[in-house]
Formats: structure tokens, C-alpha cells, sequence
């Protein structure tokens, strides 16, 4: 594929907004396109008013555009096989295809590959009744780790810590609490430990690393509240040293690739291997078929390769003849969220003072869920900012992600405050 190149990202959320601004810069990119995209990426890429799972009107627009390379940001359109659509129309996409995305698609499906082929992961098994489910957790003990099956936007997993919330619990999922991701349930035992989560390119054959991030789930300081899709992230995580990064290469993400390409449903695309870490030992918690969300925006910023001739790599098989260089400097981001995330929250109020934070020296804030209406900035989502800083040390970068959140003036939303506290507790 030969300069120059028209690309087509979809998706509209903070990981785009870090995709398009890395994507923006590419010296083999002649324009590029987001669908539907967000207030913050029509800075750098021209938005078109098309949904990610718009499949007829996204493959109408990019034959209508050439669109020769096009870059899927979420999982939704993956798992519903849009790549497929896309490479059968003859234009190139960035997978995995619909096979490839059952290892988000279905968190079942990852742990029998993962029983088959040796990886690392927590105890489990596979439900499709509440009663059988109830009596196999209970032999697990407390605290246990009850997950639908299917996708349901990073919050379908429930620890419960007393026998009452694990009957709870397990109820809740076969009653529908998360729609039809939840007709199978996994029961797994509760792993201790330290999360990180890694990043790959796979071209279905060959791996290309990354780098490793942590990133914070519960809504309030101290990881306390309820899951989310995410509060806040920080590169590199002092717990994913170079040691336990070989670790999970060698016995997690090579195996896999492998298994995968031995099924006739080879992986290409970003891998994300969400991981707990104990005494140095990568397990395997899940997989994700795409960049992680906020994860993706301190990659971005520590990525000095360009983005562009790296994924068309993982799709052209060429993967084997590429490094990528990354910032010594470390990144962190914090989510500004609506109030009352990740329950239920109002749309609209006015946002100010982006400008202001993103005069802080190693700033950029990527926005995540926002709108314009009358020509002023406004909330259109539960997580709605990134404020994302680079500097040589992740504590620097906290103290600048911080003055710089403080510039923004919008009383309708929150942050925590001690995003990357355990790297600088270290």
C-alpha cells in the first residue's frame, strides 16, 4: 500500500481522539476521516455523522471516499464481524476479524483456550444456570469473580465478597442485569495480585509488543466504588518490568497467537492482555480485541513511531520487519467524568477551559464524550475528558495531568485524584 492514503477511523469515544491525533501526523496519510468522531477529533480529521455499527453507511461512505485503510477503535463492530464486511469490499481494515474477536467476544470461549493450551489464568467454569453456578462458586470461596459471558462495555464483571452477593450476583446476570451478554455466566476464583494491562499488534502469525500500562476501574480514590470503563491510566507500570513483559509473551500472548492461527482463525490486530501480576507471574484475566480505553491515550502519547505504518503492518503480514521506538518520559491521564458515572448522569452542561489546561507544559486533554451545541462545548457521555500528561517521571505527569484539570471549569463533573498512586507509592 502506497502513500498517499485516505483512512477512515471509526469510532467516537478518548481512545479515537488519541487514535486521530496520532493517526494526524503519519507522513503517508493524505486526509483522514472519523465516523462519527467527537468535537475533539474534527481538530485533526473531518467527522462524518455515521454510528460504528452502521455497517451499510460506513461501506457506502468509504467507496465513496476511496478509503484505502480503515481503523476500527471499538469492540461492538469487531465481535459483529466489520472487518469482514470491509475486507470483502476489497478495502483494507485493521481487524480482527469477526472469528478473531471472540476472544473479546466471548470471556468463555478465552478461558478453554486458555485450558487448552496452557496459559495462565484463574480457576473456572462455564454456566448456563444459576443453581449450578451458585454451587461451584461457593466451593471457589470468598471472594469470588462472577462474569457475563459476552460483551457489556468493560462493567460485566461483579467480586462479590459475601455468600448474599454472589446468590445476588449470579441472579442478577441470569435475569438479564447485562441483556444477552449474560445468558452464559464464567465463575472464576478470585486472583490476587497487581493489574496491568499489555498491548500487541499481531499480523496472525507474528507479534509485535507494545508497551504496558495500569489503569484504575473503580470510580473513587483508594479503588473503592464501583467498576467502570476506566478512571484513569498511567505508562509504563513499574509492576510490568521488561522480566514479566518476556513472561507474558513467552506464556500468554505467542500461545495464543498461535492457538488462534491453528483453529484457521488467525488474530490480526491489537491484542489487549489484561493481566494480574503476583511475585513477577503474569495471569491472564482477559483479552480485548482493540486499544484500551483510557489506555490508549498514554500510548499514544509515548509512541514516537508512526501509528499508521505500524497497523498496516499487522494487516499486511509485515509485522517480522518492524520496531517501534517509544518517549523514555512517562504518561498518565485522568478521566473527568459526569457526575453520579458510572450510574446514571445528565447530558449537556457547558465545558470550559480546555485551552487554558492545555497551556500546562506536556498536556493535551482528548476529549471522550462530548458535543457541540450552539457552537459551545458540552458533556455527551459518562466519561467525557482525558486529561493526559507526559514528563520524565509519573509522578511529574500526575502533578501536571492535575494543575491542568484544575483549569477546566466544569461543575458537573468529577475525577479521582490518586491516579497512579501505586507507581509513585513504589
Amino acid at each position: 500500500m502506497e502513500p498517499p492514503l485516505n483512512v477512515l477511523l471509526i469510532g467516537s469515544g478518548g481512545r479515537e481522539h488519541a487514535l486521530a491525533w496520532a493517526l494526524s501526523a503519519s507522513p503517508l496519510l493524505t486526509k483522514l476521516y472519523c465516523a462519527p468522531g467527537n468535537p475533539g477529533i474534527a481538530a485533526v480529521a473531518e467527522c462524518v455523522p455515521i454510528s460504528a455499527m452502521d455497517f451499510d453507511g460506513l461501506l457506502d461512505f468509504a467507496r465513496g471516499k476511496a478509503i484505502d485503510f480503515v481503523v476500527v477503535g471499538p469492540e461492538q463492530p469487531l465481535v459483529a464481524g466489520l472487518w469482514d464486511r470491509f475486507e470483502a469490499a476489497s478495502i483494507k481494515a485493521l481487524g480482527p476479524s469477526m472469528a478473531g474477536a471472540v476472544l473479546e467476544g466471548s470471556k468463555g470461549f478465552v478461558k478453554d483456550l486458555c485450558a487448552g493450551n496452557g496459559i495462565p489464568t484463574a480457576a473456572y467454569r462455564r454456566f448456563r444456570e444459576p443453581g449450578p453456578a451458585k454451587d461451584f462458586a461457593r466451593t471457589l470461596g470468598l471472594p469470588v469473580v462472577i462474569k457475563a459471558d459476552g460483551l457489556a462495555a468493560g462493567k460485566g464483571v461483579i467480586i462479590p465478597e459475601t455468600e448474599a452477593d454472589m446468590v445476588k450476583a449470579v441472579d442478577f446476570m441470569f435475569e438479564g442485569g447485562f441483556g444477552a451478554s449474560g445468558a452464559e455466566v464464567v465463575v472464576e476464583e478470585f486472583m490476587d495480585g497487581e493489574e496491568a494491562s499489555f498491548f500487541v499488534l499481531s499480523d496472525g502469525e507474528n507479534v509485535l509488543p507494545l508497551v504496558g500500562a495500569q489503569d484504575h476501574k473503580r470510580v473513587f480514590d483508594g479503588d473503592k466504588g464501583p467498576n467502570t470503563g476506566g478512571m484513569g491510566a498511567y505508562s509504563p507500570a513499574p509492576v510490568f518490568d521488561d522480566v514479566v513483559a518476556q513472561r507474558t509473551m513467552d506464556r500468554i500472548i505467542r500461545p495464543t497467537v498461535a492457538a488462534m492461527a491453528a483453529r484457521g482463525t488467525p488474530y490480526m490486530g491489537v491484542l489487549f492482555a489484561g493481566l494480574m501480576i503476583k511475585d513477577g507471574e503474569p495471569k491472564l484475566i482477559e483479552y480485548n480485541c482493540r486499544f484500551g480505553d483510557p489506555e490508549c491515550q498514554v500510548l499514544m502519547t509515548r509512541l514516537k513511531s508512526d501509528l499508521l505504518t505500524a497497523l498496516i503492518a499487522a494487516r499486511d503480514g509485515q509485522l517480522a520487519h518492524l520496531d517501534l521506538r517509544w518517549s523514555d518520559d512517562a504518561a498518565l491521564t485522568v478521566v473527568m467524568a459526569a457526575n453520579g458515572y458510572p450510574g446514571d448522569y445528565a447530558k449537556g452542561s457547558a465545558i470550559r477551559g480546555i485551552d487554558a489546561a492545555e497551556t500546562v507544559e506536556g498536556v493535551k486533554v482528548f476529549h471522550a464524550g462530548t458535543a457541540l451545541k450552539d457552537g459551545r462545548l458540552v458533556s455527551n457521555g459518562g466519561r467525557v475528558l482525558n486529561v493526559t500528561a507526559s514528563a520524565p517521571s509519573i509522578a511529574e505527569a500526575q502533578r501536571r495531568a492535575y494543575e491542568a484539570v484544575d483549569k477546566i471549569d466544569w461543575p458537573e463533573g468529577f475525577c479521582r485524584r490518586d491516579i497512579g498512586w501505586r507507581a509513585i507509592d513504589r
